[in-house]
C-alpha cells in the first residue's frame, strides 16, 4: 500500500493522511481514527527515509560506544534501544572500537542518515567526532564533555564518591601497600579515575608508592599481567584497587593461577558494576557506575535538545553519583587483627561521614 492508495480508500487528500500518521492536532479526531484503522487493516507502513528528506532529520538517534564486545556496553545499548522503541525512535549504533579512522566515517553516516540527534557514549576523547557533529547542527550527548552552546549535553560523574569509599574500605580493612592498576592514558575517564584515587589516599595519609601504580589497558589481559608484575615485588601489595571490571576479573584469574586466595591473600576492587560481577567467584567487590542509568540520562538529553516542549530543556549537565557495592572479594589485611582494624575503621567512618555531610 501507497499514501495515495490510503488516501484514496479514506476519501481524504494525501496530506490529510500525512497529518493523520504524524498525529497533526488539526486533523479531525474522528477522521483521524478512519484513516489510522484503514492503516492497521491494511499493513501501511510510512516510509520514513522519505520523511527525513523532507524534514531535514528523521525520528532516529545516532548511539555510539567503543567496542560493543565489552561487557560494559551491552546494557547502554539495552537500554537505550528499548527505549527508542517506546518513544518510536529508530537507534542507529555504531561501535567504533577505539579506531579513530572509524570516527570520520561514523560521523558522516549519521549526518547521512539524518540523525535526530547522537549519544557518544564511548568515554575516550570525543572532541572531534562533537565538533564534526555540531557543525551539521547535530544535538549531541556525550560523557564528561565541557558543554558549549544548546547542541551539547553531558553527564558529570563523580567518581570520588564510590573511588572514596573504596580506598577508606580497604583501610578500614588493614591494607596499607594497595595497588591501583588503571586504564588507557589516552582516555580521559581513566585518567580521571586514577586522580581520584590518588587524592582518595592523600586524604587519609596513604602513601602514593609509584611501584604500586601500574598503567593496564582496560582489559583482562591487562589484568593478568599487572597482578604478575606486582606479586613479583618482594613486599607485594595486599589489596590491588582496578580501574574497571575487566582488569579486576584479570587480576582474579591472575591470582589464581599464582594459588594466591582472594579475599584471604589478596582483597580486590573493580569499577563499572558490570553484570557478570557478581557471578564471579568470589562475588567481586565493585565501584558502582550505572550503565543503565548512563543510557537513560543520555537518551532523555537528547530528547530535552530535539523536543523544546519538554521539561528541562535547557539543562546542559546531568549528574551522576558513583558509589561501592560490597561483595565478597574485599577482606582484612593479611595478618591483621579485627581488633587492630576496628579503630582505624571508626576513623574512617568518621571521615566519610564528613566528606557525605560536605
Amino acid at each position: 500500500m501507497t499514501l495515495r492508495e490510503i488516501a484514496i480508500l479514506a476519501k481524504v487528500s494525501t496530506a490529510t493522511v500525512s497529518r493523520a500518521i504524524n498525529r497533526v492536532p488539526s486533523v479531525n479526531p474522528v477522521l483521524a481514527r478512519r484513516i489510522r484503522k484503514i492503516i492497521e487493516q491494511h499493513g501501511y507502513y510510512p516510509n520514513t527515509n522519505a520523511r527525513a528528506l523532507v524534514r531535514g532529520h528523521s525520528r532516529s538517534l545516532g548511539l555510539i560506544v567503543s567496542e560493543i564486545t565489552n561487557p560494559f556496553f551491552p546494557e547502554i545499548v539495552q537500554t537505550f534501544a528499548k527505549l527508542g522503541v517506546q518513544l518510536n525512535y529508530e537507534i542507529l549504533l555504531s561501535s567504533i572500537d577505539d579506531d579513530p579512522r572509524l570516527l570520520e566515517i561514523t560521523a558522516r553516516q549519521m549526518i547521512e542518515r539524518r540523525v535526530g540527534g547522537v549519544a557518544i557514549l564511548t568515554f575516550g576523547d570525543e572532541a572531534q567526532l562533537i565538533n564534526v557533529l555540531t557543525a551539521r547542527n547535530v544535538p549531541v550527548f556525550a560523557v564528561d564533555a565541557d558543554p558549549d552552546g544548546p547542541l551539547v549535553k553531558t553527564v558529570q560523574i563523580d567518581y570520588e564518591h564510590g573511588i572514596r569509599q573504596a580506598v577508606q574500605h580497604l583501610a578500614a580493612l588493614g591494607h596499607r601497600r594497595i595497588a591501583f592498576i588503571g586504564g588507557p592514558q589516552k582516555m580521559k575517564t581513566a585518567t580521571m579515575r586514577k586522580s581520584a584515587v590518588e587524592k582518595c589516599m592523600k586524604e587519609i595519609d596513604l602513601g602514593l608508592l609509584p611501584e604500586l601504580f601500574v598503567d593496564g589497558d582496560h582489559t583482562i589481559e591487562a589484568g593478568i599481567k599487572a597482578l604478575s608484575a606486582l606479586t613479583a615485588m618482594p613486599d607485594r601489595p595486599s589489596a590491588v584497587l582496578c580501574s574497571n571490571d575487566m582488569t579486576a576479573i584479570g587480576v582474579m584469574r591472575a591470582a589464581f593461577d599464582l594459588s594466591l586466595n582472594i579475599p584471604r591473600d589478596l582483597s580486590v576492587i573493580g569499577f563499572d558494576d558490570i553484570r557478570l560481577a557478581q557471578f564471579m567467584t568470589p562475588p567481586l567487590t565493585t565501584v558502582q557506575m550505572s550503565q543503565t542509568e548512563i543510557a537513560r540520562l543520555s537518551f532523555s538529553g537528547l530528547l530535552d535538545s530535539l523536543e523544546p516542549s519538554r521539561c528541562g530543556s535547557v539543562r546542559q549537565v546531568y549528574p551522576l553519583k558513583t558509589s561501592l557495592v560490597l561483595r565478597h572479594s574485599t577482606a582484612l589485611a593479611p595478618g591483621c587483627l579485627r581488633t587492630e582494624a576496628q579503630p582505624q575503621a571508626k576513623k574512617l567512618m568518621r571521615t566519610e561521614a564528613c566528606f557525605e555531610s560536605a
